[in-house]
């Protein structure tokens, strides 16, 4: 790489810095303006300790095949267990289920 090639690359990540900082800024003061969002649903729905058990595993990365094994379930029961969690938590993912977990204080 000569020194042209390289001064490109460095004005071009410069560039990028300059921008990604600025939209990084408006960013931040919008996320400051969001309202805080409560959980919607009702006390009745909420997860089993079986299903917050899974939860946990979840958030430690177990797929669902190792979550059957450490908790002697099969692969189908776990799928039902996300599949409850998703709808109890009204979660879009498992990551998304996760994070909802720690924000109503279901895991550790």
């Amino acid at each position: 790489m000569d020194a042209a090639e390289r001064n490109e690359i460095l004005t071009r990540y410069r560039e990028h810095s300059r921008r990604f900082e600025a939209v990084a800024a408006t960013r931040l003061s919008v996320v400051h303006e969001l309202p805080v969002i409560t959980p919607t649903t009702p006390l009745g729905h909420a997860p089993s300790p079986r299903e917050i058990e899974v939860l946990q595993l979840i958030s430690d990365g177990l797929a669902n095949r190792e979550i059957g094994n450490r908790l002697f379930l099969s692969e189908e029961t776990v799928k039902s267990h996300v599949r409850h969690l998703l709808a109890k938590l009204q979660a879009k993912s498992r990551a998304h289920a996760v994070a909802v977990g720690f924000r109503r204080g279901l895991l550790d």
